[in-house]
C-alpha cells in the first residue's frame, strides 16, 4: 500500500494492469471502510439521542433529523454493495470495462467514479433511454 501511496494511474502504461487493478482495490477498500466508520458513529450518535423531548417541535425536529439521517445511511449500504461488486470485478478482472460494450471505462471516470460500469458514453445512452421511458 506505501507503494501506492503517490502513484496515480495513467493513460501511458497498460490498461488495468496489476498496479491499476491494486490502485483502485486500495481506493475502494478506504472509501467502504470510512462509509462503515461513519455509520457506526451515527448508529453511537442515534442510540445515545434515544432522548423524549417534552416540546412538540423539538421532537418533530429530532425525529425529522433521525429519518434523513437513516435515509443517508441507506444509500451509503446501497453504495457499500456497489463497492463489493466493484471489488469482485477487479477479482474477475473484468473492472475498467464498460459493461454494455466491453471498451476500457475512462480512467478519470474511474478516479471520480470508482464503482462505475460503463462508459461515459454508454451512462449517457442509459440516461436517456431512461428518460425517454419517465416521459412517456
Amino acid at each position: 500500500m506505501e507503494k501506492l501511496k503517490n502513484y496515480r494511474p495513467t493513460e501511458k502504461e497498460p490498461f488495468m494492469n496489476e498496479r491499476q487493478r491494486e490502485y483502485f482495490r486500495v481506493k475502494l477498500l478506504t472509501w467502504k471502510d470510512e462509509i462503515l466508520r461513519e455509520s457506526k458513529i451515527t448508529l453511537q450518535t442515534l442510540q445515545e439521542e434515544n432522548v423524549n423531548h417534552p416540546d412538540l417541535a423539538d421532537r418533530a425536529s429530532s425525529e425529522t433529523d433521525r429519518a434523513i439521517e437513516l435515509r443517508a445511511r441507506d444509500r451509503q449500504r446501497k453504495l457499500i454493495s456497489k463497492i463489493d461488486a466493484a471489488l469482485q470485478r477487479i477479482e474477475d478482472n473484468t473492472y475498467g470495462y464498460c459493461e454494455e460494450t466491453g471498451e476500457p471505462i475512462s480512467l478519470k471516470r474511474l478516479e471520480a467514479r470508482p464503482i462505475a460500469t460503463l462508459s461515459v458514453e454508454a451512462q449517457e445512452r442509459h440516461e436517456k433511454r431512461e428518460k425517454v421511458y419517465r416521459d412517456e
